[in-house]
């Protein structure tokens, strides 16, 4: 049909003439009411919008000397974090003469990888920043 005939119909009918698929070899185009058309879209969008899920990067600070049950207490908030579907970034500070000592470090973080493994993944390794140590890890 001709854009003019189209045209003529949609305004005969009180509605618009809206094209579909510009690309499409001949165009396609729809008689509708565009207000009501661009409203159900943007309904639409804010329910896909609602229903997305944002990870968030939670952080756990830890220290070369730490003790077991503060080990513990770190542990289960960062379970709780990973079941939540956040990633968690494990960082541990070095003060002084600790920086000498790094296998102790290394050895926390063989615990804490041990300890989390059941519920998320290691994104990135061990690695230097400065006087700290950190490591990535987001939920399985």
């Amino acid at each position: 049909m001709t854009v003019r005939d189209a045209l003529a119909l949609a305004e005969e009918a009180g509605l618009d003439l809206v094209e579909i698929s510009p690309n499409a070899d001949p165009p396609v185009c729809k008689i509708l009411d565009y207000g009501k058309y661009k409203y159900e879209m943007q309904k639409k969008a804010s329910e896909a919008r609602k229903k997305q899920k944002m990870v968030e990067l939670k952080e756990i600070k830890l220290r070369p000397t730490i003790e077991d049950h503060d080990f513990a207490v770190k542990m289960k908030s960062a379970v709780s974090f990973l079941k939540e579907g956040d990633k968690v970034k494990v960082s541990m500070r070095f003060r002084g003469r600790e920086m000498a000592h790094q296998e102790i470090a290394r050895d926390v973080f063989a615990r804490v990888q041990a300890e989390l493994d059941a519920y998320g993944k290691v994104e990135s390794g061990p690695t230097f920043e400065g006087r700290q140590m950190i490591m990535l890890m987001s939920a399985k």
